[in-house]
């Protein structure tokens, strides 16, 4: 068969760091790849060398199906893992994700709009001097690109109010249209529920059958039938399978950390007490009264699928939905609204999210990220007092990235990136963890290995949790009640606990 892309000996270089290095791999016509390795191994550096956004070093990088004069952008779609490449669809997860926000909806875009470039500025007044670029698809290829990937009902929808599932498909059908020559998903599943992710996987069945080539970042559970062959990546080199590596926890480092802390767990009966709690927006009742108890050093799982009222609750609970005063519920045994302030309430949650990840700044050191969560700052704006850069220090080694302390965040895998914010949510020791989502990113090695601390510091420490994931076997297995939410109705289930006492001396 043709080959298309031929690498030999060659590196990736990111930030002046090589990240891979001795890369020989040949793609050839037909071959749909799937790209799996563990953190740090620079799976998502090589998609963007692919796309000709970072550089390779050394030895040879042949594309041989790029015409002279012409440029790999020209063939290449890159689809990142979240939405930053793309402005207004940044803007619209931005605001969706947080979608107690979204006072502004109907002015964003329809999928329509976005798709076919006729946007018009925000702010706009005179909507009739704004001249648009053409159309650059027929009625009829936007009309199959939507119907391939499933949106074809979501056209004269505006981008805000889509749900993430929805708006992931929205991005990929938008690099679709171009009919690449090779299409590059970095972790499309990631964030989706169970049916968003059959309806992913469906349409790139359906993409692969067509002249355009995937070549994929995933998990290897959620490797799609429609590929052929899989690249293996480790730290610093490339394997033609994975090495199995089993993570420990250091229960003597985690016993250090904890009897340091131990004083500052607050004394509170419920940690949410919520009564009629409903949230709505434009007419639309996102969330549906709610009467629910949380107890001190009770273990919750919010479950439900995308868009069903699981970031709008967790925002009131964060202190971050002015909503909150319209609402009737208390938090920390003191009724929300009655005197405390914003970061009364936040000094005493441990918080990771996507969003945080996506927006938290890129330039700070590891440690001083790590050290921002006592401050409760995206970033660090002061100086550390005496022993808390040890402290931050303590708790990178006691996940396992000690030795990232000194690198900018920018700098390191976005696997390492979330395994930083669990930390900065772990340092102040919060009675409460509300965990979103938090081994989004991580391999398989890491994600149990934060689930399982997870399990520890909440069992030791008599801490209430709650944690939202899309998958069942990412929840901690002190886990024993589930709040389920499906379009803004909420049910409580009781989950038997698996888990085995924590035995200390």
């Amino acid at each position: 068969m043709e080959t298309f892309i031929q690498l030999e000996h060659t590196a990736v270089r990111k930030f002046e760091k090589i990240v891979i290095k001795d890369l020989s791999w040949q793609v050839t016509a037909q071959q749909h790849w799937a790209i799996v390795g563990e953190n740090g191994s620079g799976k998502s550096s090589l998609l963007e060398a692919l796309a000709g956004k970072i550089p390779f070093v050394g030895g040879k990088a042949v594309f041989t199906f790029v015409e002279q004069g012409k440029l790999l952008k020209d063939y290449i779609e890159l689809v990142a893992k979240d939405y930053s490449s793309n402005r207004i669809l940044n803007t619209a997860a931005q605001y969706y994700q947080q979608r107690f926000n979204v006072y502004d909806a109907e002015n964003s875009p329809t999928v329509w709009e976005f798709l076919t470039d006729q946007m018009k500025p925000i702010g706009t007044i005179d909507e009739k001097s704004v001249k648009l670029p053409p159309i650059p698809y027929t009625p009829e290829e936007i009309d199959h690109a939507a119907k391939t990937l499933k949106i074809d009902h979501l056209l004269q929808r505006r981008l805000m109010t889509l749900s993430n599932g929805e708006t992931r498909r929205t991005l990929l059908t938008k690099s679709f249209l171009k009919k690449p020559r090779f299409l590059l998903l970095d972790t499309p599943f990631v964030g989706l529920d169970v049916a968003s992710r059959a309806t992913l996987h469906e349409a790139l069945n359906q993409i692969a059958q067509t002249d355009t080539q995937i070549i994929m970042v995933t998990p290897p559970d959620e490797v799609p039938t429609c590929i052929t062959n899989t690249l293996y990546l480790q730290k610093k080199n490339t394997e033609e399978a994975p090495q199995t590596k089993t993570i420990l926890l250091d229960k003597a480092l985690l016993d250090s950390v904890l009897q340091q802390q131990a004083a500052a767990v607050s004394s509170f009966e419920y940690a949410i007490k919520m009564r009629g709690v409903k949230v709505s927006y434009g007419g639309k009742q996102v969330l549906k009264p709610l009467d629910w108890e949380v107890k001190s050093g009770e273990h919750w799982a919010v479950l439900g699928p995308n868009g069903s009222g699981k970031s709008t609750l967790l925002s009131l609970i964060n202190a971050d939905n002015p909503q909150s005063y319209a609402n009737d519920f208390d938090l920390f045994d003191r009724k929300r609204g009655s005197g405390e302030s914003i970061w009364d309430i936040k000094n005493k949650i441990g918080f990771v999210s996507p969003e945080l990840h996506l927006f938290f700044t890129k330039r700070t050191e590891v440690y001083k990220a790590v050290a921002s969560g006592l401050y409760n700052t995206n970033g660090l704006y002061q100086a550390l007092k005496p022993g808390q850069k040890e402290l931050a220090l303590q708790y990178l080694q006691l996940l396992g990235i000690a030795h990232l302390a000194e690198q900018r965040f920018a700098e390191i895998s976005t696997g390492e990136q979330r395994m930083v914010l669990l930390a900065r949510a772990l340092i102040k020791n919060p009675p409460m963890l509300v965990l979103d989502e938090p081994c989004q990113g991580l391999d398989q090695e890491h994600t149990i290995y934060f689930r399982d601390l997870v399990h520890e510091l909440c069992v030791y420490l008599h801490k209430t949790l709650l944690y939202v994931t899309h998958y069942d076997a990412e929840i901690p297995a002190c886990v024993s009640k589930i709040l389920r939410l499906n379009q803004g109705e909420a049910s409580i289930e009781t989950r038997w606990p698996i888990f085995t006492p924590i035995q200390r001396q």
